[in-house]
């Protein structure tokens, strides 16, 4: 088995990841070296990054991972809560719980801990010009779905809901001006 030569990470990457590796040790695992050279990138990455990006990042000239390394870390890190999968981008980012001081833990974030497994359910803004992607925790939506799930006898393990648009930045460069708009309203002449 290959070596691994951590990547350095900043001192609040660091911090996020300590989080994580407590996490996973209150919950019985193991965060390997790998797992979290994974995570800090995904923590590290301003957009969602794919697993192909990921190993790529991993690679040096003395290390050749192979693809089921990375997606057996990202399993393992789905599985344990710590980052969300964007299916429609086919991407990974973290879960904004770990980006927050446990201390100042938000109670109406869509994390249950009620149950012998972690409920985990997240919704996501994701714009579909600068593929910038917001993680919301709205305690009305998993409400909502608990109640569905519960009148259908459903048993709900996790929930992720995708909506996609424009962030306000995106929105904005694509609104018209109050002149273009004039102008595009008014007739030609001849």
């Amino acid at each position: 088995m290959d070596r691994m030569t951590p990547t350095a990470f900043s001192p609040a990457t660091t911090a996020q990841l300590d989080r994580a590796d407590a996490l996973c040790t209150r919950q019985g695992a193991r965060m390997t070296q790998q797992r979290r050279e994974i995570l800090g990138l995904i923590l590290d990455a301003q957009t969602p990054v794919g697993a192909y990006d990921l190993l790529e990042k991993i690679k040096t000239p003395d290390r050749r991972p192979a693809p089921p390394t990375v997606y057996r870390a990202l399993d393992f890190l789905l599985d344990h809560g710590l980052i969300h999968r964007i299916e429609r981008l086919s991407a990974f980012v973290p879960c904004t719980h770990l980006l927050h001081d446990p201390h100042t833990h938000n109670p109406d974030h869509c994390h249950d801990h009620d149950h012998e497994t972690c409920l985990h359910t997240a919704q996501f803004l994701i714009c579909k010009s600068c593929k910038g992607v917001t993680e919301i925790a709205d305690s009305s939506v998993l409400n909502t779905l608990r109640g569905i799930c519960r009148e259908q006898n459903f048993v709900m393990q996790g929930a992720s809901i995708e909506v996609v648009g424009l962030c306000a930045a995106c929105a904005a460069k694509a609104r018209p001006t109050r002149k273009t708009a004039q102008k595009q309203a008014s007739p030609s002449s001849p």
